[in-house]
């Protein structure tokens, strides 16, 4: 069951970030009235899916943790490194990054740095959210060829 419920984690985790990364925002700045009323709408849908990718991956590192067996699969052990890498991401977008868009919009401050760094970075939350996806794909195929 841990294996189904893994794969099925990854997928919410790596879905979700597609679906708002490249198609919802996109359609917000292209039907929103303005920039602004995109942005601010925007900003509210990625706060929502930073709290889903903590769920996430905090429930994956829950269900890769097997305490009762020697060690985990090779694929899960690559997993797990990757599912790390994504929950600090997202906590690092949302506390470090966003805050300094947010400031730099009202100050006057570098905006297109802080919004690179934050583009940059969640293209790099959804590359291993993905790659999380595939290890625990290759994994269950491995597993079910073995049975």
């Amino acid at each position: 069951m841990k294996p189904r419920l893994s794969i099925l984690l990854a997928a919410l985790w790596w879905g979700s970030l597609t679906g708002l990364g490249f198609v919802v925002v996109p359609m917000l700045f292209i039907h929103l009235p303005s920039p602004a009323a995109a942005g601010a709408m925007a900003a509210k849908l990625f706060t929502a899916q930073t709290w889903l990718s903590v769920a996430c991956t905090m429930l994956l590192l829950l269900a890769l943790n097997k305490k009762e067996a020697p060690a985990l699969s090779p694929p899960a052990q690559a997993a797990m490194k990757y599912v790390v890498a994504g929950l600090l991401l997202a906590v690092l977008v949302e506390f470090g990054v966003a805050p300094n868009i947010v400031n730099a919009r009202a100050s006057g401050g570098d905006l297109r740095f802080w919004h690179s760094l934050g583009s940059a970075m969640y293209l790099a939350q959804w590359l291993a959210a993905g790659w999380t996806l595939w290890c625990l794909s290759q994994g269950a195929k491995a597993a079910g060829a073995e049975t």
